[in-house]
């Protein structure tokens, strides 16, 4: 009854009844000791006086006269919240800084980190109540926001990004994949560079894709490169004499992480991409590391790439590159002055040179921000998906992975749906890893005969090193290429990029190089553990010759 009671306030607020003033924003519990930075939003346009906020112990009104025209930072500390965010707020509760205007405060507003509430009167009218944890769930670093009525429709921290879907049309692409081309299609980009090259990359080791952002470098043009700084198992030395090359050449290489200025602003920046002179973006699953861009004729990873030539789609994703390397949370990465290697790899022979083709429409997808397009596009499917994962793991040992989960629903109404995971041994040891979740599928799919069905790649017959893609299409006409893992992290809490590709060309690229990989994984084997059909020639092998043995054995004694 409070959340609908709430709701109704709200609705008659935003009609205008109550001046059109709101609560749009809060962070009760910040990252800084003491929380300093914690603060409240107002929004809307008027004169505020009148106008009251309270916790029920507290409170404070604003200096007679004050206007209000779209949204309004109240922070408990000017300064500490600037440390935090990088700017002031519009008003500070407690006084700290001439420079940032004084409310005027009736008692303390001290908002508690795991229960509490904020309450805005206009004279003695309550027109908006906010609750946690009954209207919010509380967590540190969480900021809560109101959308069209709805608080938090998804999680947010502290210096995260809300950036809106935008879809672009026109858009020239080259679909490329690892490890056929991707070497040749990032080199390829790189070379054409003019200006600016900005980089943002979860890890890079490669040695020849260093060399070629340093001879960009050398050619005049600006290189700045943003990588995560704690990557799971720490920096690699390859990493950091990476890092030491490029910043010998004067490329600035930056990390993402949690420093004393400030924590960082995603679990990882998992991103992988490329934005060129401001009208061109390379995007994909792979990490710049030699088996995501392995030279042709060398082995590498599974993983699908784009190059995408559109100056509105770039600015887009540059204002990506530039929200996500600002803050405290960046900090230079120190290099090392080892020198570069590429290791060995076996060879390989290329099947699928890139395929070029222009007027697509495509659509960035970023968590977390616009993650959710993923659902929307599994929903859309009407005949077909085609869905390549390094692995999908599920919410909970009761709860499908949603994407997971919609794709089973699409089978159910007739959407012919088909899943490659992975099969190296680190995604096949465990009890629950990708052998347990291809038999989860097609356990489902028997028992409801649906058209659906799970493989375990063969990386041995496609001469793979391993499946790090996490790529969809749809119906033929709609590709995802992205970072983002099947994973309850990685969407909700980590910095992803991808993007939607609609055009039927590529559509039908990606899905030439996804049924080369189903086709060679036909027998369901892996790397590892020989498949039902192998198991038989196996056996048949081992019986006839335990019986050859038997006859020699016996003519031996006769």
């Amino acid at each position: 009854m409070r959340r609908i009671a709430a709701a109704v306030l709200l609705f008659c607020l935003i009609a205008g009844t109550a001046g059109g003033i709101a609560i749009v924003e809060f962070c009760p519990d910040p990252y800084l000791a003491g929380d300093l930075d914690e603060y409240l939003v107002i929004e809307g346009k008027g004169v505020l006086d009148g106008y009251i906020l309270s916790d029920g112990e507290g409170g404070f009104r604003f200096p007679p006269g004050t206007r209000i025209d779209g949204r309004l930072v109240i922070a408990r500390s000017g300064p500490a919240f600037e440390q935090t965010h990088g700017y002031p707020p519009d008003f500070e509760m407690e006084g700290r800084t001439e420079r940032i205007p004084d409310v005027i405060p009736n008692g303390n507003l001290l908002m508690g980190n795991q229960a509490d509430e904020l309450l805005l009167y206009h004279g003695t009218t309550l027109v908006q109540q906010v609750a946690w944890p009954a209207d919010v769930q509380p967590r540190q670093g969480q900021v809560h926001y109101l959308v069209d009525g709805v608080w938090d429709p998804r999680p947010l921290s502290i210096g995260q990004s809300r950036f809106a879907p935008a879809a672009f049309e026109d858009v020239a692409v080259t679909a490329f994949v690892a490890p056929d081309c991707s070497h040749e299609a990032f080199m390829a980009a790189v070379a054409g560079a003019e200006r600016e090259i900005l980089v943002n990359v979860y890890e890079f080791t490669d040695e020849k894709m260093a060399e070629a952002l340093i001879r960009a470098r050398d050619r005049g043009v600006a290189v700045t490169v943003l990588l995560e700084g704690g990557p799971v198992g720490g920096v690699p030395p390859e990493e950091r004499a990476v890092a030491g090359a490029l910043n010998r050449s004067g490329i600035p290489v930056l990390a993402m992480g949690t420093t004393d200025a400030g924590h960082a602003k995603y679990r990882y920046d998992h991103a992988k991409y490329l934005v060129i002179d401001e009208e061109t973006v390379l995007i994909g699953s792979e990490n710049f590391k030699p088996g995501g861009y392995p030279v042709p004729g060398l082995q590498g990873n599974r993983g699908w790439g784009a190059c995408l030539e559109s100056p509105a789609l770039a600015a887009y994703f540059r204002e990506v590159f530039l929200c996500d390397a600002a803050g405290g949370d960046i900090a230079p990465l120190e290099g090392t002055a080892a020198e570069l290697r590429t290791p060995w790899a076996p060879a390989y022979t290329v099947e699928f040179p890139a395929c070029h083709a222009e007027g697509a429409r495509v659509t960035p997808v970023l968590s977390p921000d616009t993650s959710a397009l993923i659902l929307d596009l599994i929903e859309s499917a009407e005949e077909s998906i085609v869905i390549e994962q390094a692995y999908i793991t599920n919410e909970t040992p009761d709860t499908l992975n949603p994407y997971l989960a919609a794709a089973i629903e699409a089978s159910r109404r007739g959407v012919a749906v088909r899943v490659i995971l992975d099969s190296v041994w680190f995604n096949t040891e465990d009890n629950a890893d990708n052998d347990e979740m291809v038999g989860l599928i097609n356990r489902v799919a028997a028992a409801e005969g649906l058209p659906l069905e799970a493989r375990l790649a063969d990386l041995e017959a496609n001469n793979l090193a391993k499946i790090h893609n996490k790529g969809v299409v749809v119906d033929g006409r709609a590709v995802l290429v992205s970072s983002i893992n099947w994973n309850a992290n990685s969407p909700a809490f980590n910095r992803e990029a991808g993007v939607i590709i609609e055009h039927p060309e590529v559509a039908a690229y990606y899905t030439r190089v996804f049924d080369d990989d189903w086709n060679a994984a036909r027998s369901g084997g892996t790397n590892s553990t020989p498949a039902p059909d192998r198991l038989k020639i196996v056996a048949a092998a081992c019986i006839l010759s335990g019986l050859a043995a038997l006859y020699l054995y016996r003519r031996g004694r006769t």
